[in-house]
């Protein structure tokens, strides 16, 4: 399985392979064709009472992904195409967070390996 996790506003890149943005918002200031996004999961993102919960509190990450991966336990029909994809080629989750340690695609990425 080959996941990256990428912030949205740095460049694409061929490496990127498939590149899903996991945010259930969409990225202020930027076009489609900016984030040159193949797919937009954000079915997949954390609930909003989650996010704002979390507010990216680096003191509450290991509660935020233990709850995230309890919500993401009940979306797995739709993060099985998302696996299976990264199964055969490169994914590149893409998020807009400034944190790039405490963000929904660090935590989806060890959900989607781990379980």
């Amino acid at each position: 399985m080959t996941i990256h996790i990428k912030r949205v506003y740095d460049p694409p890149a061929r490496k990127d392979g498939y590149r899903v943005l996991v945010d259930r918002i969409w990225p202020r200031g930027l076009t489609k064709e900016q984030a040159a996004v193949d797919l937009w999961l954000k079915d997949i993102a954390p609930s909003t009472a989650l996010r704002r919960w979390f507010n990216h509190d680096p003191e509450k990450w290991a509660e935020f992904q233990s709850r995230y991966f309890r919500e993401l336990q009940q979306l797995a029909e739709q993060i099985k195409p998302l696996r299976k994809r990264a199964e055969s080629s490169p994914v590149t989750l893409l998020y807009a967070a400034k944190d790039t340690a405490h963000n929904n695609a660090v935590a989806l990425k060890a959900f989607l390996e781990s379980h």
